[in-house]
């Protein structure tokens, strides 16, 4: 996987390896801390499906914190913190079958844990 720098939303992906796997490998070698921020912008028809309310689901069975919001470009704006099992699993649920609506694609973000929620919201 390519850690982006600032400003870099790409989130490109290494496909030969599953999401929680790089993220296991990266924790085991000491190369990221254990809890995070991913923030994900998801395209397709997801809003007016139930997407934030499946999203927020997702998240709270996961034990995640943050929200998920309608852009007005109509993608949704999905931004977590928890641990980075955790977080990898709602991106890979994000990226796969079984999604609310139909994703077209996925582009994501990781940085630091900033903290400041109260549960999973949506907005």
């Amino acid at each position: 996987m390519n850690w982006p720098g600032p400003g870099d939303d790409s989130g490109d992906d290494d496909p030969d390896l599953g999401e929680s796997r790089r993220v296991g490998d990266l924790l085991a070698r000491g190369g990221i801390s254990e809890r995070a921020r991913l923030t994900a912008w998801v395209r397709g028809r997801v809003q007016g499906v139930g997407f934030r309310w499946w999203v927020r689901k997702n998240a709270l069975e996961l034990g995640l914190l943050g929200y998920a919001e309608n852009l007005t470009d109509g993608r949704v704006k999905v931004v977590a913190e928890g641990a980075r099992e955790g977080l990898a699993q709602l991106l890979s649920r994000l990226e796969g079958p079984g999604t609310p609506g139909q994703v077209a694609q996925v582009t994501h973000r990781w940085d630091e844990l900033r903290g400041g929620f109260a549960g999973f919201a949506e907005r």
